[in-house]
């Protein structure tokens, strides 16, 4: 049986994706977070899914390219 795929980030794969960017990337994904009271998996998923659609909130939304 095939798992099903998420379609939104777990803190545990947002702190591996953070853990890889620069310190002011970091920190700013972080400050942002705090900011707005979200999660920061929820801004780090926002963050790559309007680069690949300015249009989009998070991945479930997401059509890449669209919006551009």
């Amino acid at each position: 049986m095939q798992a099903k795929l998420q379609e939104q980030l777990s803190q545990a794969d947002a702190e591996v994706i953070l853990g890889r960017l620069p310190e002011r990337i970091r920190v700013a994904l972080i400050a942002r977070a705090a900011e707005i009271e979200y999660p920061i998996e929820a801004v780090v998923e926002m963050a790559i899914a309007s680069f690949l659609d300015a249009e989009a909130l998070g991945f479930v939304d997401c059509k890449p390219g669209r919006g551009q």
